[in-house]
């Protein structure tokens, strides 16, 4: 008795699907198009590229440049006034030095001398003298700087060679006052007489001014010293 084969009784057939083959499954959409498959895979490139462009092209915080200093403009000084600081000689406040500070003999100090009636205020000098009290008005000299006549502005000249140099004046053995208009010179130690029988100080001893420096009344208190009156 031959042996047969026996039908497998343990595989069950597939069931037939109408329209359907039977084998592998067939494939479809982009695995079974292979120019889709390079359209995608460029667009992925594509966005990998583009990615990396926008990472790139990212604003980097950087730190903000410094500005440039403003050039610096010089201002100059407001001009400082050297007559600011110089006693003006009132009716109610005639002070324009103390005794102290004009201890030494030829010291000066200049001053302002305002006219009682008018207001108007004249430049004017005290010196001390090497004769005389310290704490008499005869150990002073206090005269206007302005000339007599003419709009010329006298000088006091304690520079003997300035006398030599500018005045021609060779004779000096203490300080002058000079006129540089008319290069005349006054001596503080000697008195002129002017008409009327008066005498003042600082007698002429070169040039052709008509008359000394005007006066000026001076008057010690409290060891303050006062211009009084100019003449």
């Amino acid at each position: 008795m031959t042996d047969q084969p026996q039908p497998d009784r343990f595989k069950a057939d597939m069931p037939q699907i109408p329209g359907v083959a039977s084998g592998a499954a067939p494939r479809h959409g982009i695995a079974a198009n292979p120019t889709l498959r390079l359209v995608a895979g460029l667009a992925v490139v594509l966005f990998i590229c583009l990615f990396g462009a926008l990472w790139l092209l990212r604003p980097k915080h950087t730190q903000a440049p410094v500005a440039a200093p403003l050039p610096q403009i010089e201002v100059p000084a407001p001009a400082v006034d050297p007559t600011a600081s110089m006693p003006r000689a009132t009716a109610g406040a005639p002070e324009i030095a103390t005794v102290a500070e004009m201890a030494k003999p030829w010291t000066s100090k200049s001053f302002f001398f305002v006219n009682h009636l008018t207001g108007e205020s004249a430049p004017a000098l005290l010196i001390r003298l090497p004769s005389g009290s310290a704490s008499q008005p005869d150990g002073y000299w206090a005269l206007g700087m302005n000339a007599p006549f003419g709009n010329c502005r006298l000088e006091y000249i304690s520079d003997l060679d300035r006398l030599i140099n500018d005045y021609d004046f060779r004779t000096a053995k203490h300080p002058m006052v000079g006129n540089p208009c008319s290069r005349s010179v006054f001596d503080p130690l000697k008195m002129s007489e002017i008409p009327g029988n008066f005498w003042v100080r600082g007698s002429l001893v070169q040039g052709s001014d008509v008359r000394p420096p005007l006066g000026i009344e001076l008057k010690i208190q409290d060891k303050n010293i006062l211009a009084i009156r100019m003449e």
